[in-house]
């Protein structure tokens, strides 16, 4: 298992979906890219930032609830890539000895920032996944802070406007009959 650390969540700028950055801590510094849902994206930047919420948000429930139950989340560990599709696994100590729960990485990574626990990798992923750069080398994506909040609080942009949105939302409503509804 490699040991990394979160670099932050950004826009991929061709298809405006938030990708999660991961880079090795030692060794070839490889950063690994997981592309991740609007929500998690939130969250994580969120956590990142030290935002807080007035009431728990699902990951900060989840936080929550594995204190409650005495549970300590002692490390992530992206685990496996699966034509494009990564996992992870959430390693814990409860009073009953260790646990292992499957995860998406982007909902581990959310919980492990709130959590404060160490990611790792496993070796292959990085091997199929990871890319090369340097240090001192900016990410490809987009990453402004203000772009990727605004982007986040809207919810990704899509090539339709609003106004489009809406007069195809409106043409749909006046088209449907309560006899459509009917089994």
């Amino acid at each position: 298992m490699t040991p990394m650390e979160l670099i932050g969540v950004r826009l991929d700028v061709a298809g405006n979906i938030p990708v999660l950055f991961l880079r090795e801590r030692e060794g070839l510094r490889r950063l690994l890219p997981i592309y991740i849902g609007t929500p998690e994206a939130s969250s994580i930047q969120w956590a990142s930032e030290g935002k807080e919420s007035p009431r728990p948000l699902t990951h900060d429930l989840v936080v929550n609830l594995l204190g409650a139950l005495g549970a300590i989340l002692e490390r992530v560990v992206i685990t496996e890539v699966n034509e494009g599709t990564f996992f992870a696994e959430l390693h814990l100590q409860s009073r009953t000895g260790s646990v292992v729960v499957s995860s998406r990485p982007s909902d581990a990574i959310a919980i492990a920032v709130r959590s404060g626990c160490a990611i790792y990798c496993q070796s292959e992923v990085l091997d199929v996944a990871g890319k090369i750069i340097a240090d001192d080398e900016p990410v490809e994506e987009s990453s402004d802070p203000d772009d990727l909040e605004a982007s986040l609080q809207g919810g990704i942009a899509s090539s339709a406007s609003t106004d489009d949105l809406v007069d195809e939302f409106r043409d749909f409503i006046e088209s449907i009959n309560p006899e459509d509804f009917q089994p």
